[in-house]
């Protein structure tokens, strides 16, 4: 992958690689990718002089992680410009603080691909990989992309802990895991698994809940500081 992750260090380098680049050349949802294109050619202003990605946006991380952290898709001028999950918006400046602080990431922002941030221990992603309007895909489009979360799932072979940002995201890993029934989601909720695999809950870093003090820093660093613990 990208010289921004410690992927190239683990066993599973080319099945990941084959998974980004999948990711990458997927046009299957019609809307999403005139979305993600007329976003990338029509630009916000305060980045009319950047290339934006306008693509399907991959993973990103360690290929060795203990962590997993999933999210709802990628912001129309945050990944959808920069390319990374969690880059370059208010979002995943919350995010990577808080991983900085836990110890998973080498520094607390994520500007751009070549910033130098690394994660140790963590992956980053999203069930639905490109920019829906309005953020929200539909429940055709969140079924297609289905299939690249579970082969994150299942090349992420040490995983211990993942954390689900926000209710589609809880939804998605309860799909994947089998979580019958489904324990309702909230900030905190913690869902233990035979398996010995912990889903930990998180309302999501979106504006509207950081803005609106519905999600504090120190209640994402709580969510955090329990995923370290369990991940060692």
């Amino acid at each position: 992958m990208g010289p921004c992750t410690r992927e190239t260090t683990v066993a599973g380098v080319e099945p990941l690689h084959r998974l980004r680049v999948d990711i990458e050349n997927c046009r299957a949802c019609p809307r999403l990718v005139e979305w993600r294109e007329q976003v990338a050619r029509e630009k916000r202003a305060a980045f009319r002089d950047q290339d934006y990605w306008g693509k399907a946006v991959p993973g990103f991380g360690d290929g060795d992680a203990g962590l997993l952290v999933v999210g709802l898709a990628p912001a129309a001028h945050g990944a959808n410009r920069t390319g990374r999950m969690f880059t370059g918006d208010r979002s995943g400046d919350w995010l990577y603080r808080a991983l900085y602080r836990a110890g998973y990431a080498n520094q607390p922002e994520s500007i751009d691909q070549d910033d130098g941030l690394e994660l140790t221990g963590a992956w980053i992603t999203s069930p639905v990989k490109c920019a829906p309007p309005a953020n929200k895909p539909t429940a055709d489009e969140r079924a297609e992309c289905k299939p690249f979360l579970d082969r994150e799932f299942e090349l992420l072979t040490n995983l211990k802990v993942v954390v689900a940002l926000g209710g589609i995201g809880y939804a998605s890993v309860c799909q994947y895991l089998g979580i019958r029934p489904r324990p309702k989601f909230g900030h905190g909720v913690e869902v233990p698994l035979d398996s010995g695999l912990t889903v930990l809950c998180s309302y999501h870093v979106s504006q509207q809940n950081t803005f609106t003090g519905r999600l504090t820093e120190e209640m994402l660093d709580g969510v955090f500081s329990r995923a370290r613990e369990l991940t060692g």
